[in-house]
């Protein structure tokens, strides 16, 4: 039975063609495939199966590859294993422990025998199975289906799997962003439907679709990279979203265009009588240029006008030139949140710069740590080995000193205004702050006011 679909949901509930699919294996190996109707997809030595057989069908069903055919296996649930007196200390495993070659088995499997089958074969011939403990037969059992049974399960592309699936991949391309990692990173950051955020990922595009996942489609986020064209975020293909979490929500400036006193790096396109339009082709690009260009004037526009809720950045590159670049522009009380992989980047030189800084709260580092726990009936347990680290994060929270200093310069009068806005004292003008940020000497004297009021 297929779930039903759900309007607000950032991606669908089944499989469509086009789509980037996470199949788990047996051994534990997840890979990311492209479902194109009519198409072959392989699994190296599972073998290969029709796409078609995964279009319109529900995520987490387990599939059993039948010569190229796809066959729904149903769930199995968890039993309890029974504790016995048995132990492992008398096994000898031995070459000669296991009867059956490995040219049989091969013999059996283009004989078109089950995996099951051959799986309870190698357990009537095991010479020392029954003298195993029930632990050691249940995980013998797992093992020969990872080996031998063409099966794998689909796994919904939420923000947590498609971390996982990064991180185990090539965690250096995202930066080796854990996924608790990433769920402190968007927590800090505050991220919510309705807000407005700016971003520098280079981190493939995941701190992106987190930020994406969280906003649902309402609000703004502009991204800022150092491509003349739209970044390519791979991460974003995997997650399936809905065209309407993405396109009216996500764009993008390069660092040439964030800079006020510069032009943009996009340059409209000149106005043409229409008598010197050759052709419809000729029309088409200068009015497609136009329409870049006016994205991006918007975008820029849009940025300059500050208010900001949060800055996130998780960059290559020194992220105190980033703050200084793009801090002006996030509000009063906003967040500012960066992560790295490296300690010594955040805490030996940002922390120490920005705490010498009045408009930013109380840097603090942090070091994410995780551990993994097998959770299974009376075999509940950490896992021995640990994940690698997932990075270090700074954040802090931005206050608009100059506004404040405003209201105790100007006495406690103000407080009763009526007419007071409470927007204009929280976020103020982006000049002002800017003139904070910059200037060393703005901070002002305090015990000279209180001398001569």
């Amino acid at each position: 039975m297929i779930p039903a679909a759900n309007e607000n949901s950032p991606r669908d509930v089944i499989i469509h063609s086009g789509d980037m699919v996470l199949l788990r294996l047996l051994n534990g190996e997840i890979r990311g495939v492209r479902i194109d109707k009519n198409s072959t997809i392989a699994l190296g030595r599972l073998g290969s199966f029709f796409a078609n057989g995964l279009i319109n069908q529900p995520y987490g069903l387990t599939y059993e590859m039948v010569d190229k055919s796809l066959k729904v296996i149903p769930p199995r649930s968890l039993q309890e294993v029974e504790d016995t007196d048995a132990t492992n200390e008398l096994i000898n495993d031995g070459e000669f422990v296991q009867p059956l070659t490995l040219e049989e088995i091969q013999a059996l499997k283009q004989a078109g025998v089950h995996a099951s089958d051959i799986i309870k074969k190698q357990i009537e011939q095991h010479a020392n199975y029954s003298l195993k403990t029930e632990y050691s037969k249940e995980k013998y059992k797992k093992r020969k289906e990872a080996k031998y049974s063409k099966s794998f399960t689909t796994i919904e592309p939420t923000l947590f799997n498609v971390c996982d699936y990064w991180f185990n991949k090539d965690q250096n391309r995202i930066r080796d962003i854990r996924v608790d990692t990433l769920a402190q990173i968007l927590n800090l950051a505050n991220i919510k439907p309705g807000g407005r955020y700016i971003a520098v990922d280079d981190a493939s595009g995941l701190v992106v679709a987190g930020i994406l996942e969280r906003m649902g489609g309402e609000g703004k986020l502009i991204t800022v990279h150092d491509a003349d064209s739209p970044p390519a975020y791979p991460v974003l293909a995997n997650m399936n979203f809905k065209s309407h979490v993405v396109i009216p929500v996500l764009i993008s400036l390069n660092w040439a265009s964030v800079q006020e006193i510069t032009p943009p790096s996009v340059t409209p396109p000149v106005d043409l009588p229409s008598e010197q339009i050759r052709s419809d082709r000729q029309k088409a690009r200068l009015n497609k240029r136009k329409a870049v260009s006016d994205l991006v004037m918007n975008t820029r526009e849009e940025l300059f006008g500050g208010g900001f809720d949060s800055l996130i950045i998780a960059s290559e590159y020194d992220p105190y030139s980033i703050i200084e670049q793009l801090a002006p522009y996030v509000g009063g009380s906003g967040s500012i949140v960066v992560h790295s992989p490296y300690i010594q980047v955040i805490l030996a030189d940002l922390q120490t710069k920005l705490r010498a800084l009045p408009i930013y709260l109380c840097p603090t580092v942090t070091e994410a740590w995780l551990r993994r726990y097998q959770v299974l009936p009376g075999r509940t347990h950490p896992m021995m080995a640990r994940l690698e680290q997932g990075g270090i994060f700074l954040a802090r929270i931005k206050c608009t000193f100059w506004h404040m200093w405003e209201l105790f310069t100007q006495g406690a009068d103000r407080y009763d205004d009526e007419a007071a806005s409470a927007v204009q004292s929280h976020r103020g003008s982006k000049a002002n702050e800017t003139e904070v940020f910059t200037s060393e000497t703005a901070t002002p004297d305090i015990d000279q006011v209180l001398q001569n009021s």
